[in-house]
């Protein structure tokens, strides 16, 4: 590893890049919830207006083949922190909390001498003071839930600012008949925006990592009037949402939550209306980043934890949410794992690129080390995607394979269990929805990827 490290150290200072560089570049990490990989306009979505993620990859490089950690919240967001696979992430299942000895990518980045700050759904758990906190993993600023079932509900009665609550009185009560008054409380999404474009006006004068995991669109579906209505203007069918169908997120969080998501009326209008929002958000902070002139040092990723989910009440089919792949949320499908990725970097990613090459959240911490100079941990399972961040494909480190539990990728292939020493195998660049399995007819392929299984979880040296 230190080895390998060197190498990339060498690499980057020629192409500019020095350890000692006078200002090192900043890391913002934007994270969406329950996107699907075809729910953006640059990836085949027709309904949905998304043109500032859209603009995004025209001046950036698009990821085809970007996995997620897992195919729910808490090991997802493991896996990105961690830079390990589920083999051997410390989360493998939702409402998990990191353990006291993971080291994180803020708590590296720290090391280097950036300022970290964490805004939006930790997806931990790790109420302020708890050893697997945000602030105790890293950041030394963090605004949002504590508790991932808490940010099911966009109208929270409280948020935390770092060990200080910050409350919302006007949130109380806000329900009549099952939904939202519209026009009446405070959004928490639009707070995460502005909590995120104050941490990065207090934070341009210094090198800073800002992870952004928004809420938006998980359900429950409700999002503020204006960006609702172009939708409800369009007249598309609907089937109403009934309050109370969905995770309560475990316990009371506050008179309006004790029943379940909310009622939605329009559930496709309000999705879509919720997705766009997201779009203006994140059209703000890079316009910030151009104003600070901090755009040619700054790294923007926006990625999603997982892939698209009904349970709000939105039909995937009817947005097509999973794009050309099958399956969904939950599931070892390619649209349960394969999610939308997007980095911009003006100067230094060339505009308009989309790239296949095979990457997933364990690279991030190795990727932001690479960038901050510092060394990642020996045990991690990531590889930097810097090299192919810049275009020096030569250069880009390759997985000899993906693991996610019940599902590995070996080069092209992808291979299921399906019973006890039974498989299902697809090739994945001639069958990218998972439509015919070829176990039967290659058993030697099966044979030689079904061994990863069993690699994935012996412990790293």
């Amino acid at each position: 590893m230190k080895r390998l490290f060197s190498v990339c150290v060498l690499a980057l200072v020629s192409l500019g890049f020095t350890v000692h560089a006078a200002r090192k570049p900043n890391l913002v990490f934007i994270l969406a919830d329950d996107l699907g990989y075809g729910d953006l306009g640059c990836y085949g979505q027709e309904k949905i207006k998304t043109p500032r993620l859209d603009r995004m990859a025209r001046e950036g490089l698009r990821f085809t083949s970007h996995y997620a950690g897992f195919t729910v919240c808490s090991p997802s967001r493991c896996a990105l922190m961690t830079g390990k696979h589920m083999g051997h992430a410390s989360v493998t299942g939702n409402g998990g909390r990191l353990k006291k000895e993971d080291v994180t990518v803020p708590m590296l980045l720290k090391e280097a001498g950036y300022q970290t700050g964490m805004i939006g759904k930790w997806g931990l758990v790790g109420r302020p003071g708890h050893p697997g906190s945000p602030n105790n993993k890293g950041f030394d600023h963090f605004f949002g839930f504590d508790n991932q079932g808490f940010a099911h509900f966009y109208y929270p009665e409280f948020l935390w600012r770092n060990d200080q609550k910050v409350l919302y009185p006007d949130n109380h009560d806000l329900r009549v008949n099952g939904e939202y008054v519209r026009g009446k409380g405070t959004y928490s999404h639009d707070e995460f925006t502005r909590e995120a474009i104050s941490f990065i006006k207090e934070h341009a004068g210094h090198p800073f990592f800002l992870y952004l995991p928004f809420a938006i669109p998980h359900a429950e579906l409700t999002v503020p009037e204006d960006s609702m209505a172009p939708y409800l203007a369009l007249g598309w069918p609907e089937t109403p949402k009934v309050e109370g169908k969905g995770n309560t997120g475990g316990g009371a969080y506050g008179s309006q939550y004790k029943k379940g998501y909310c009622g939605q009326s329009h559930p496709h209008a309000a999705y879509a209306g919720m997705i766009s929002r997201m779009d203006r958000s994140i059209g703000k902070i890079l316009d910030l980043l151009d104003e600070l002139k901090l755009s040619e040092n700054t790294l923007v990723i926006f990625s999603s934890d997982n892939g698209p989910s009904p349970e709000g009440g939105q039909s995937l089919a009817f947005f097509n949410s999973a794009g050309p792949l099958s399956g969904a949320k939950r599931s070892m499908k390619e649209g349960g794992i394969r999610v939308p990725t997007i980095a911009r970097w003006p100067g230094r990613i060339k505009p308009g690129r989309t790239t296949d090459h095979p990457s997933a959240f364990w690279d991030f911490l190795p990727t932001a080390c690479e960038l901050a100079g510092v060394e990642p941990p020996g045990d991690i399972d990531g590889i930097s995607y810097l090299p192919e961040l810049l275009g020096q494909t030569g250069a880009q480190g390759k997985h000899e394979y993906f693991y996610w539990i019940w599902a590995i990728r070996v080069g092209k292939w992808k291979l299921h269990p399906n019973g006890k020493d039974r498989y299902k195998l697809y090739d994945l660049e001639n069958d990218i929805a998972e439509k015919n399995d070829l176990a039967d007819r290659m058993p030697e392929v099966v044979a030689r990827c079904s061994k990863y299984f069993a690699v994935a979880k012996r412990k790293k040296e």
